[in-house]
């Protein structure tokens, strides 16, 4: 069943959707919806599963395509994203170690604490929430989700947008 998927799926959705996860999603519902099935052959329970996986497929390729804020021609290439945040991580990272410092450089070391404390609290209140939960708090992604009651996938995008208007607001200051 995952090859036929694999192979219904538009090139640009299999970037964002496993093909086994449309057939997990098909399976939940026919294990969900099994006592509406009528048939009493295997030819008829395989057409209805094949039914349940082509809407399953309609239904991904129009949230994935279709839809205009998850348009796969806005996107950008996940390395790149994946860099800046690496870079945004360890900036934090590196204002938030301590490391034995002058006088002068710790009373510097300060003021961009504040600063950057001040620029985190002026965030909307989920972005500042991603980010204590992943950086002050430590937490991975997956548990970052389940904190905000969200996917894993969509703790990290929210996060990603998050790091990227810390970096604005610091860049403002």
């Amino acid at each position: 069943m995952e090859v036929i998927t694999q192979a219904q799926l538009d090139a640009r959705v299999r970037r964002r959707v496993s093909a086994s996860d449309v057939v997990q999603e098909t399976m939940l519902e026919a294990h969900r919806d099994f006592e509406k099935f009528s048939g009493s052959t295997m030819a008829e329970f395989t057409g209805w599963l094949r039914k349940i996986l082509i809407n399953n497929l309609a239904r991904t390729v129009e949230t994935h395509l279709l839809a205009a804020k998850r348009d796969v021609r806005q996107e950008r290439s996940l390395q790149d994203a994946n860099d800046a945040l690496n870079r945004s991580h360890l900036r934090i990272e590196s204002m938030l170690s301590d490391h034995a410092r002058s006088p002068a450089s710790e009373a510097d070391h300060q003021e961009a604490l504040i600063e950057m404390a001040n620029a985190i609290a002026s965030l909307p209140e989920e972005y500042r929430e991603v980010i204590v939960l992943r950086h002050i708090e430590g937490l991975p992604f997956n548990h970052v989700a389940e904190r905000m009651k969200r996917t894993s996938g969509a703790a990290r995008m929210l996060w990603m947008r998050a790091i990227e208007r810390l970096r604005q607001t610091m860049n403002q200051r």
